[in-house]
């Protein structure tokens, strides 16, 4: 079967809304637990804007060296490209991402992160330098933070891709800058 940009759009709805449902029915209730902003640069003069909200899960895990436990995000952002001669220069991103989280035992107040989530990026993502193949891409992220009990600031390292799903799969890379705060 050949891959279309319809497959992908179905593909991306239905893991966002698969993976929505999972992190929102996991948590003790439905009410996000934080809500969040964030802002990158890309490696291809590229900007991203991004909002969402996260919900705790029920589920951690103490070692002797800290505790890990586990949420899930949704998220909506916008990607800006400063060459203004590109049809595509604000692409819309919608992303659902679990993420499992590290306290440190010696400094419970920071944190270590990784996640890896489904987006949707329309219309397809083009710089002028690089041009996703899919709407459909994956996101994966590394972060640092420090929790100040209500609210958080973290430094993350994202990376979109399709994963080869199609072809050219150039990726774009960001580092970002996370403020949240707890509901």
């Amino acid at each position: 079967m050949r891959y279309t940009k319809l497959h992908g759009m179905w593909i991306a709805l239905g893991m966002y809304l698969g993976l929505s449902y999972v992190a929102v029915s996991a948590a003790a209730d439905l009410a996000p637990t934080s809500v969040f902003v964030q802002a990158g640069i890309g490696d291809q003069r590229t900007t991203a804007y991004t909002a969402g909200l996260t919900w705790d899960l029920p589920w951690h895990y103490d070692f002797k060296f800290g505790r890990l436990g586990v949420y899930a995000e949704a998220a909506i952002g916008r990607w800006h490209t400063d060459d203004p001669t590109q049809a595509t220069a604000w692409p819309t991103q919608i992303s659902a991402t679990p993420t499992l989280r590290l306290y440190p035992a010696h400094a419970p107040q920071w944190f270590a992160e990784v996640g890896v989530g489904a987006n949707y990026i329309v219309p397809i993502f083009n710089s002028g330098e690089k041009r996703f193949s899919t709407e459909f891409n994956f996101g994966d992220h590394v972060a640092i933070g420090r929790d100040f009990g209500r609210s958080e600031i973290s430094i993350r390292m994202e990376h979109f891709s399709n994963a080869g799903i199609q072809h050219p799969n150039p990726g774009e890379n960001f580092g970002q800058l996370r403020y949240a705060y707890r509901l």
